[in-house]
């Protein structure tokens, strides 16, 4: 398990088959149309009981000139590097990618993935490089 709290873009591919797996695993057993909060709920217990460290709602400062500036709240955490955005819309939109974009820029953290439960399940991969933070 990764236990660094800003792995690599390349993160382990198991890490990233178990989390694809159970929201595909959860999506197949709730089905569509539920509320954002229950597919959030199961994810974390897919995950959890998968093995996987889960934190809920995490929170993630915004920093302006050393000041903080506003706070947002990821809706799951994965082993300290990865960061799942749920939705339960029609399509994925780039408002969407760039929630995650955002998230990822406040945070040392490079890997997210956008995980929605809408009538057709999708998922999509956003990277941003650390690199690209500090420039």
């Amino acid at each position: 398990m990764v236990t660094q709290e800003n792995a690599p873009a390349s993160v382990p591919k198991e890490l990233v088959d178990i989390i694809i797996t159970q929201f595909y695993r959860v999506y197949n057993d709730l089905g569509y149309g539920f509320l954002e909060k229950v597919y959030k709920n199961a994810m974390y217990f897919a995950l959890t009981d998968s093995g996987l460290k889960c934190e809920v709602e995490k929170n993630i400062t915004v920093y302006h000139d050393g000041r903080v500036v506003g706070d947002y709240f990821a809706d799951l955490l994965v082993e300290g590097c990865i960061i799942l955005e749920l939705k339960t819309c029609e399509n994925i939109d780039p408002a969407h990618e760039a929630q995650l974009i955002n998230y990822l820029k406040a945070k040392e953290i490079e890997v997210g993935y956008l995980l929605n439960f809408g009538r057709k399940s999708t998922f999509k991969k956003k990277v941003y490089s650390n690199q690209r933070k500090f420039l």
